[in-house]
C-alpha cells in the first residue's frame, strides 16, 4: 500500500512528511540529510528532552510567558513524550547537525503537535521552544540524561557489585592462595584480600564519579544562543532546574556561567574520563576472573565459574568463562566512546561545540553497558562462583616465594637458593628449609605458616626463637 504524505512548511520552504508523523518539516529534512548510522538518540537522551520541555513550558507558564492552559498542555505532552510513548517518532540519526538542533526542533514539533487540540495550534518554535535556543537546550538535556542514568542505573549497579563481592570475600576470609605479580608465584593472601581489592577499585570509582557529577548538574538553559540569554526572561533558567529537580528528584543547578556550558562539554569529558576508569577497574577484575578461572586442568583452576552455556561448537563439555569475556568487550568499547567524546569536546570553536549529539550518545551508551555488566558480574560471575580448595592448598604448599620470610633470619642469599632448589626438585620450601636453613621445623613452621604471612610484617615470636 502506498505510503501516504501531508504538506508541511518551515522557512525554507514546503516539504512532504508521513501523513500519520507527528514531526513537521524540520525533522523531516534531518532524516532526509542525514542517512547515516539508522540509529536515532537513545532512549535516555529523548527522556532527558522531554523532561528538559516540560520544565520550560512549567516555568514559561509561572512567569506568566504562556497561558496557563497552554503551558499546561505543552508539559503534557513533554512528559508524555519523557515517558518514551512517543519514541518512534524521533528518526533522526546520531550524525546530524553538531548543534542537535535536528532533535530540538524534533522535540518541538512533536510536542506541538501533541498539545494542539480543539483549534487551540500550538507552535514549535514560539510555544514550545520559548526562551529556548537548540544552542542551550542540547547540552542541557546531555548533562540531565546523563545525570539521571548515573543516579538510576550506574551507581545502584557499582553498589550491587560491590555488596556481592563484598558478602563472598567475608566468606573466604580464611581461605589463603597465591599471590602473582608478573603472573609468577608470588606471597600469600587470603580471598578477602584479593576480593578486596577489586571492591576498593570499585569504590574509588563510585567516589570519583560522585565528584563529576558535582559539575556535570550544572546546566547552561536560559543562555540560548550562546550564553548571553537573549529572548529569555532572567528567570527563566533557574525555574527550568527547580522544575527538573521535582520532576525527577535529582538535584540539578543553573550553571552560573552559561558561555561555558554551551561552548564546552567539559563537565561530560571528565564524567567520560570517569566512566573509563571504570571500564580499567572492571576489565582487571573480569581478567583475574578468567585466569583464575583457567583450565581447569592446564590452567589455574582456583576457581569455577559457574557454567552458562556451552563454550565450543566443536569441543564437547567445554564451558568458557562468557560474561567476563562480555566485560572485556563493555569495557575495550568504553574506552573507544571515550576517545571519541574526547575528541568530541574539543570540536568547536568560539561560543559552540558543534559535537553535542555523539557527546550524548556516546556517554548515555558508556553508562548503560558499565551498569547492565556490573550486574551480570556480581549475579551470573561472583555470586555463584566456587573456589577450589584442593588446587589452592597444593600450589601454596610448593610456592617456593615463602622462604621470603626467612629472609630477616637466614638472609636474602640463602633463601634464594633455598627457594631456587625447592623448585627444581618440585618439593615444598618447607623440606628444603629443614634440611639447609639451619632452623628447627618448629620456628620454621611458624615462619612459613601461609596464613600469618598474609597479615605482613616480620614474624616477631618466630624470629626471637630462631635467635635463641
Amino acid at each position: 500500500m502506498p505510503q501516504s504524505f501531508r504538506t508541511e512548511h518551515d522557512s525554507m520552504g514546503e516539504l512532504q512528511v508521513p501523513a500519520d508523523a507527528l514531526w513537521g518539516a524540520q525533522t523531516q529534512r534531518a532524516v532526509q540529510n542525514f542517512p547515516i548510522s539508522g540509529r536515532p538518540m537513545p532512549r535516555g537522551f529523548i527522556r532527558a528532552l522531554g523532561l528538559v520541555k516540560a520544565a520550560a513550558a512549567e516555568a514559561n507558564g509561572g512567569i506568566g510567558l504562556l497561558p496557563e492552559r497552554l503551558a499546561a498542555a505543552i508539559r503534557r505532552a513533554a512528559l508524555a513524550v519523557a515517558a518514551g510513548e512517543y519514541d518512534a517518532h524521533f528518526p533522526v540519526d546520531i550524525y546530524q547537525t553538531g548543534s542537535g538542533t535536528s532533535s530540538n526542533m524534533n522535540a518541538n514539533e512533536v510536542i506541538a503537535a501533541l498539545a494542539s487540540a480543539r483549534g487551540r495550534r500550538v507552535h514549535p518554535n514560539d510555544h514550545v521552544n520559548l526562551g529556548q535556543s537548540s544552542n542551550d537546550v542540547i547540552p542541557t538535556a546531555l548533562r540531565v540524561g546523563a545525570v539521571l542514568a548515573v543516579e538510576e542505573d550506574l551507581r545502584p549497579a557499582i553498589t550491587h557489585l560491590r555488596r556481592t563481592i563484598d558478602r563472598r570475600a567475608r566468606g573466604l576470609r580464611k581461605v589463603v592462595k597465591t599471590g602473582r605479580t608478573h603472573l609468577m608465584d608470588a606471597m600469600p593472601l587470603t580471598f578477602a584480600q584479593e576480593f578486596g581489592a577489586w571492591s576498593a577499585q570499585l569504590e574509588s570509582a563510585q567516589a570519583r564519579i560522585a565528584d563529576s557529577l558535582q559539575r556535570l548538574r550544572r546546566l547552561p538553559i536560559g543562555g540560548t544562543a550562546i550564553g548571553t540569554g537573549i529572548n529569555a526572561d532572567p528567570r527563566f533558567g533557574a525555574r527550568v532546574c527547580t522544575a527538573l529537580s521535582k520532576q525527577t528528584r535529582v538535584k540539578f543547578v543553573s550553571a552560573a556561567n552559561r558561555f561555558e556550558g554551551i561552548a564546552s562539554q567539559d563537565d561530560a569529558v571528565e564524567m567520560s574520563g570517569q566512566l573509563n576508569v571504570l571500564a580499567v577497574a572492571l576489565m582487571k577484575i573480569a581478567n583475574d576472573l578468567r585466569w583464575m578461572n583457567s583450565g581447569p586442568l592446564a590452567g589455574l583452576g582456583e576457581v569455577e565459574l559457574p557454567a552458562l552455556q556451552p563454550g565450543s561448537s566443536i569441543m564437547p563439555g567445554k564451558v568458557n568463562p562468557v560474561i567476563p569475556e562480555a566485560v572485556g568487550m563493555v569495557c575495550a568499547q568504553v574506552m573507544g566512546h571515550h576517545t571519541a567524546i574526547t575528541v568530541a569536546g574539543q570540536s568547536g570553536n568560539f561560543q559552540l561545540n558543534v559535537m553535542l549529539p555523539l557527546i550524548a550518545a556516546n556517554l548515555l551508551e558508556s553508562i548503560q553497558l558499565l551498569a547492565n555488566v556490573s550486574r551480570l558480574l556480581a549475579d551470573s560471575v561472583i555470586d555463584g562462583l566456587t573456589v577450589r580448595r584442593d588446587i589452592i592448598a597444593t600450589a601454596l604448599d610448593r610456592n617456593p616465594i615463602l622462604v621470603t620470610a626467612l629472609n630477616p633470619v637466614i638472609g636474602y642469599e640463602k633463601g634464594a637458593a633455598i627457594a631456587k632448589r625447592a623448585y627444581r626438585e618440585g618439593r615444598p620450601v618447607l623440606e628444603i628449609a629443614l634440611e639447609d636453613s639451619g632452623l628447627d621445623e618448629k620456628t620454621l613452621r611458624a615462619l612459613l605458616d601461609p596464613e600469618a604471612l598474609t597479615r605482613g610484617g616480620i614474624q616477631g615470636d618466630a624470629k626471637g626463637g630462631a635467635g635463641g
